[in-house]
């Protein structure tokens, strides 16, 4: 009689402590002064109020978002972010490099999302979506101020299902369009051969860091050598970075030897990545890049540009020179934070400052021609390259 009365006992203890757990503001003023921290007690009262008060029913959820958020705003950190479930969902089928949604590459504008590229054959091509376009609603709802993550979750859903986007074009009246969504596999490397001075030269695209990017492009290098290629241009433009270690393993595949990358932060180490892995090619390159070229397209771009002298070619990149860590929590969302600064092999972060190039031009959206890339083509014949930093 005397287990079962203790066990009673037990239950009733933790039901109490549950309840109380939940409910700090119950606590006698001394036990909760030892027990609570004050801003939790502040946040459970807080939420009490509105969940008993406010007119119309909140969930539980939509309280612990925006609490999340609010949280991460007051960092005044335009690289960090709070994810909810659906949204952390959403990044981890971004960085795996397949998706639902319309086929296209954006970056964050104050107005919305600016249109960088879209893919062959997807939904937004055939919408008649266009670099320079820029989606200023989705389903009717503004964007603007939004970050560039939660404006595309919202673009993203299931496929089959349809979306409506608001489009300020470079030109023009503003349009809305209905998109069908699709399962996107992003294609992250493309490679094909063009001819600069009698020289054949291998072109080579990267959209993206997401996981197997630097296999991908190292069999487009593997077939672009058999067929010949005597150099290359490294396209970054639109390249909005991604995986650090993806961002070590391509520039390993162009053999620059020594530090690609060193990263420092408050409560990180700091830790230097060398050359890693198979290396493809040890012909010249060239990088071609723009104001869109960020993040991890500046690790490669400043190794391969540092440690082999490979020119740059286009715009000054974005400048961002600061790495981040994305932590899971309870509820299913995330916190994607910066935890640190990132420096070239030379010792150089480029926050807000960027790379410049060497060979300053811009691409012309009016014209049919790819001004830029043909320069950075004519490039590649005079490019000397060094070894290793």
């Amino acid at each position: 009689m005397s287990k079962v009365i203790a066990a009673l006992v037990a239950v009733a203890m933790l039901c109490v402590g549950l309840y109380l757990g939940g409910h700090p503001e119950s606590l006698p003023q001394p036990v909760r002064d030892v027990f609570v921290d004050d801003s939790t007690s502040l946040q459970a009262q807080a939420r009490d109020v509105i969940k008993d008060n406010f007119t119309r029913k909140v969930p539980n959820g939509q309280l612990d978002d925006a609490s999340l958020r609010g949280m991460v705003r007051t960092l005044h950190s335009r690289f960090s972010h709070y994810f909810s479930k659906r949204e952390n969902q959403l990044f981890r089928e971004s960085t795996s490099g397949q998706f639902s949604g319309v086929g296209m590459t954006v970056t964050e504008r104050k107005r919305g999302l600016l249109v960088v590229g879209t893919f062959k054959r997807s939904p937004a091509r055939r919408a008649g979506i266009k670099p320079g376009d820029v989606i200023t609603r989705v389903n009717g709802k503004s964007i603007a101020g939004k970050p560039e993550e939660a404006s595309t979750a919202l673009i993203k859903g299931r496929p089959g299902t349809y979306v409506r986007l608001t489009i300020d074009p470079r030109s023009g009246e503003t349009r809305t369009v209905r998109v069908r969504r699709e399962r996107i596999l992003v294609p992250v490397a493309e490679g094909t051969m063009r001819r600069a001075n009698g020289r054949k030269v291998g072109v080579l695209q990267l959209a993206s860091f997401t996981s197997g990017a630097h296999g991908q492009l190292g069999q487009k290098i593997n077939e672009l050598e058999r067929r010949g290629a005597q150099g290359y241009v490294l396209d970054l433009r639109g390249n909005g970075g991604g995986l650090l270690d993806e961002a070590v393993l391509t520039s390993s595949l162009f053999d620059p030897q020594g530090v690609i990358v060193t990263t420092d932060g408050r409560k990180r180490p700091k830790r230097i990545f060398n050359a890693t892995g198979e290396t493809v090619t040890r012909k010249p390159v060239v990088m071609l890049v723009d104001r869109n070229t960020a993040s991890a397209s500046e690790i490669v771009t400043a190794a391969l540009h540092e440690c082999l002298g490979a020119p740059v070619v286009g715009q000054r990149t974005f400048g961002k020179g600061v790495f981040g860590q994305v932590f899971d929590l309870d509820n299913g969302g995330a916190l994607d934070l910066i935890v640190g600064d990132y420096f070239t092999p030379t010792g150089k972060n480029l926050s807000g400052k960027g790379i410049p190039p060497d060979v300053r031009v811009v691409d012309r959206p009016s014209t049919r021609r790819d001004e830029a890339l043909d320069r950075a083509l004519a490039e590649v014949p005079k490019a000397k390259r060094r070894n290793g930093c």
